[in-house]
């Protein structure tokens, strides 16, 4: 009996273990799509066409 709860135990913490690594993957395949997809660059540009002021 103890076998059969420690199996089911390790194919639990497997799960959420796996689902917890593709989770992460998706956020960041997101991020670098985001970025690529120049969605990024679109938010710091200055709306009017102006060259940004510097210090």
């Amino acid at each position: 009996m103890t076998k059969d709860k420690k199996s089911k135990a390790a194919i639990g913490a497997a799960a959420t273990i796996g689902s917890a690594a593709i989770a992460a993957a998706l956020l960041y395949a997101g991020k670098r799509w985001k970025e690529k997809s120049g969605e990024k660059a679109k938010t710091n540009t200055v709306p009017s066409g102006e060259p940004p002021e510097t210090d």
